[in-house]
């Protein structure tokens, strides 16, 4: 059995089928995370009862009156002095009737995701103010014109699987008009789920009336809702902030869902030290978590608990670090043991230039989140220098470097073709090497990922070829995207009467 010769294929046809698209997406999204814990068990309740005893005896202050009234109605209590104290049941409460996973709705069905248990989504965040050119390589402020720009790129790159607005549009002064424009860009360039943010309260129910259009008529958008808002309705350290807690119960009132978003700092306002930084941090996100449930038990809630490092000597953001990515791997850690939908926030280089230390910070933090098990890992695409700017290269980039990550994240099958026996009995008996065998096309398609960016010619041939990095690569393919693909995604009556009703600029 054993000395069975190999049936080898022309050179020809090896070459066409190796540049062929392959047959099984090697590291598609959503693989499995979980194996690195920073945190032992012993660990994380010692940081969890850390938080209860925070929310139980300090409590969150400046609550306002509409969810002061919902808190204590729902079994918290006044302390006497501004203060809500929430007592250990309540908590417990909380989490325990928390929605564990739900759909994050993309207008196109195929692209929806499921968030919750250990899988693992890229996708991005960010409020970028500055763009890196693509023509000149030098920061400027962003545009709305780059909002648009940006979302037509991610549509085309397979592992960004959630969209937020990635950059502001500074050129759109006016607030009500940003909002509106900045969702219009989303909904317009992409089918997949999409996230903003609501600058007040009283913005949110016309541009769910822009989502109805998009949606196919009235009540609709609310039925499936395709876009998830971003909000932060607690201030470090533990207190709510009124406006975001406004917007909280409106995106509530159109079932729109939502990313409580925590994102202390340490050493300015949460502990310096890691595991105190993660109890107040907890601390602040189960509050968000308690307000979700008093106004609606339930209701669908990204638990994105976002552990951000400062450094201390400076005062600087320190987005890439070390730090960074051991803190937000231990808050997905704490996350999955609560069984809550997670969202961290890695891959946020301090880098301004796409060089090497663009790779190193992004490599380090996104794969700490990712195999720490982060459902949704924020700001994970085309940032760049601190989250200040963001950058067309810097998506294709990691997008690929995503693909590695997934690769990474989807391990080893063992099983007995795998291991080979036969493959190695009929080398070893017949030409001496694996090239060409049907044991190797067949892995070659299913267990390798072959990047498009990263170069691995020999110098020669790479100097033969131009020398040109990966950057270079990057820059020319964006360049290439955003010359020949020019979706809408609105049908020309939708775009009519969006039009005819808000102020498209």
């Amino acid at each position: 059995m054993h000395n069975k010769s190999i049936k080898r294929g022309g050179r020809s046809k090896r070459i066409e089928k190796r540049l062929a698209k392959p047959i099984i997406d090697p590291c598609p999204p959503g693989q499995k995370g979980g194996s690195y814990k920073p945190l032992s068990q012993d660990d994380i309740k010692k940081i969890y009862n850390t938080a209860i005893d925070l929310l139980v005896n300090l409590g969150v202050g400046e609550v306002p009156e509409r969810l002061f009234k919902d808190l204590i109605a729902s079994g918290a209590k006044d302390n006497g002095s501004g203060r809500v104290l929430f007592p250990k049941n309540l908590i417990e409460e909380a989490i325990s009737n928390a929605a564990k996973s739900f759909v994050l709705h993309g207008r196109d069905e195929k692209r929806s995701i499921i968030v919750g248990g250990s899988s693992v989504y890229f996708g991005t965040g960010g409020a970028g103010v500055q763009t890196l050119d693509i023509d000149n390589g030098k920061y400027r402020p962003s545009t709305l014109e780059d909002l648009h720009n940006f979302t037509k790129l991610q549509d085309t790159l397979a592992n960004i699987s959630w969209y937020t607005r990635c950059c502001i549009a500074t050129d759109v002064p006016d607030t009500y008009d940003l909002d509106v424009n900045t969702a219009y860009a989303l909904i317009k360039n992409t089918t997949k789920p999409v996230a903003t943010s609501f600058t007040l309260a009283e913005h949110v129910k016309p541009i769910v009336d822009m989502l109805d259009i998009a949606a196919g008529g009235p009540g609709k958008f609310s039925k499936r809702p395709f876009l998830k808002a971003h909000i932060s309705p607690l201030i470090s350290p533990m207190r709510y902030g009124e406006d975001a807690v406004d917007v909280v119960y409106e995106c509530i009132k159109y079932n729109i869902p939502i990313s409580c978003i925590t994102a202390a700092q340490a050493g300015a306002t949460a502990p310096a030290t890691l595991a105190g930084f993660l109890a107040q941090s907890l601390a602040e996100t189960l509050a968000s978590l308690i307000m979700v449930h008093a106004i609606k038990p339930g209701f669908p809630m990204v638990f994105s608990n976002w552990p951000l490092v400062i450094d201390l000597r400076t005062g600087a953001f320190s987005g890439g670090s070390g730090e960074t990515a051991v803190l937000n791997a231990a808050s997905a850690q704490i996350s999955n043991w609560l069984n809550l939908p997670s969202g961290v926030a890695c891959s946020m280089t301090d880098a301004k230039a796409i060089d090497a230390q663009y790779g190193m910070e992004k490599g380090i933090t996104s794969f700490a989140a990712a195999s720490a098990g982060g459902n949704l890992i924020y700001e994970s695409s085309g940032m760049t220098a601190s989250l200040l700017g963001v950058s067309f290269e810097a998506f294709v980039l990691d997008d690929e470097m995503h693909s590695h990550t997934y690769r990474a994240l989807r391990g080893i099958e063992v099983s007995e073709d795998n291991l080979g026996f036969n493959a190695i009995c009929e080398a070893v008996l017949g030409e001496g090497h694996f090239l060409g065998g049907n044991h190797t096309l067949e892995a070659m398609e299913r267990d390798y990922f072959y990047p498009k960016f990263a170069d691995r010619d020999e110098p020669r041939t790479w100097f033969e070829n131009g020398a040109k990095d990966a950057c270079f690569r990057a820059r020319e393919h964006a360049k290439e995207i955003l010359l020949n693909h020019n979706p809408n995604y609105l049908s020309e009556d939708q775009d009519k009467e969006i039009r005819s009703r808000f102020n498209i600029l």
